[in-house]
């Protein structure tokens, strides 16, 4: 029997999520809905969706599997929408949303109307936004965690994860206030960071501009998280409140025992500070999907020639390589230049490495 699945929010996640569930069961409709006409009128015609809906009062009664696909703030305010509708008794409910806590506490009021919401948070994306970004594949052996509450019975969970199987994603169970403290730790907290140091940066370069130049190298491609959507960022900061407040008082206390090392010229300390982390950080797994997301760079060195960034974009081309991103890093009279190129998938860097290699070219991948 074919399942009527609902997708709310038809951007990067909603439609290709929608992709892959259609791929792995062709005879489940799709129908996706989005409160920008635009979009609902794109993900159709791109076929994404099987059918758009005008309102989610005409679909959301109708559906077996709602899938919520919009930032927090959102979602709050979709379940507060649902919860006004007569849904179909024993439907699954789900979201993708980056903290789990506050959206959970809300979406479990949907059980009390005998369906199940189980929250959701597939740890994968993509530095391009959209529906028209979609990709079937996007959520291919990354981290899908489910957060169910106490009373969603295991037929319910298995159910759901029958579905999002298609994804080919790794399934892992937390509670919602685990999920918030480990995303908290390797993706909110960092965004913070990231931001402060661009924050700390751009006040230096009002009155010495030289430094905004200096900083369009390694200091860039550092602080790159620090350019994602800032609407999703207050929402994900403001519902993962609790939670950041206690890391950036540990994060206070680190520098501060970092300024101590300096004011006291403690060699050995801060030679263990660096080395320590270090040490932790080679030891994480490279490439993988995680909360933030992998950069598939690399790197090329190019002879001071002209035509040559051309002759590298046409062998990727012919190979049917996309590139997301080329930046020239190095590029002066009689020294090799730098190539930095950055792909969408590892796939897509492995087969660039070995045609270049073909043509003579020596590259690099960033450790």
């Amino acid at each position: 029997m074919s399942k009527r699945i609902l997708i709310i929010g038809l951007g990067l996640i909603g439609g290709s999520l929608a992709l892959a569930v259609k791929k792995g069961y062709p005879g489940t409709t799709i129908t996706g809905y989005d409160i920008d006409p635009q979009a609902r009128k794109l993900a159709k015609s791109l076929q994404v969706i099987d059918d758009a809906a005008a309102s989610l009062e005409d679909e959301a009664p109708e559906a077996d599997i709602i899938i919520i696909s919009t930032p927090v703030e959102s979602t709050i305010q979709v379940i507060n929408e649902l919860l006004k509708l007569p849904l179909k008794k024993g439907s699954l409910i789900t979201d993708v949303g980056s903290t789990k806590q506050t959206v959970v506490e809300k979406g479990s009021l949907l059980n009390e109307k005998g369906v199940f919401f189980i929250g959701g948070h597939p740890m994968a994306g993509s530095h391009k936004s959209g529906v028209e970004a979609s990709r079937e594949r996007l959520f291919e052996n990354a981290f899908y965690i489910l957060t169910p509450t106490a009373d969603i019975p295991v037929a319910k969970m298995i159910q759901l994860q029958n579905v999002l199987k298609a994804t080919r994603a790794k399934f892992i169970e937390l509670d919602p206030e685990t999920h918030d403290r480990f995303a908290g730790l390797i993706s909110h907290l960092p965004h913070i960071i990231a931001s402060g140091l661009v924050h700390q940066v751009a006040k230096t370069g009002e009155k010495e501009p030289l430094v905004s130049q200096l900083a369009a190298g390694g200091f860039r491609d550092v602080t790159r998280i620090a350019s994602a959507s800032p609407g999703m960022w207050r929402d994900i900061l403001l519902h993962n409140r609790e939670t950041l407040l206690a890391m950036l008082a540990d994060w206070k206390q680190m520098m501060s025992e970092v300024e101590e090392m300096l004011i006291e010229r403690d060699e050995d300390q801060i030679y263990s500070f660096f080395a320590e982390a270090k040490a932790v950080r080679d030891d994480l797994p490279a490439k993988k999907k995680g909360a933030l997301l992998p950069f598939y760079d690399l790197f090329v060195d190019v002879p001071d020639h002209p035509g040559v960034i051309s002759d590298v974009t046409a062998i990727l081309a012919q190979s049917g390589i996309s590139i997301t991103n080329i930046r020239i890093i190095e590029a002066r009279e009689d020294i090799m230049g730098v190539l930095r190129l950055s792909f969408r998938s590892e796939e897509d860097l492995t087969l660039a490495k070995a045609k270049l290699s073909e043509h003579m070219y020596e590259t690099y991948e960033a450790p």
